[in-house]
């Protein structure tokens, strides 16, 4: 299926946010997710299925000084 990351089209099989985060390598303590323009609670990530034509915004969280 495909699905839009960050404004990039992506191919990927079915899955949670949570499995297509630990997918390509991100840590979700350290990211918010938004879910077709609805930011998704960190303890909905398991258990959100990604669809056909989704959008998803990842935002990952920087620190500095």
């Amino acid at each position: 299926m495909k699905i839009t990351v960050n404004g990039e089209e992506q191919a990927t099989d079915p899955k949670t946010v949570l499995g297509y985060l630990v997918e390509i390598g991100i840590d979700p303590r350290r990211v918010a997710v938004e879910l077709n323009m609805d930011i998704l609670a960190k303890v909905e990530y398991a258990t959100t299925m990604l669809n056909e034509g989704d959008k998803v915004e990842i935002v990952q969280f920087v620190g500095g000084g």
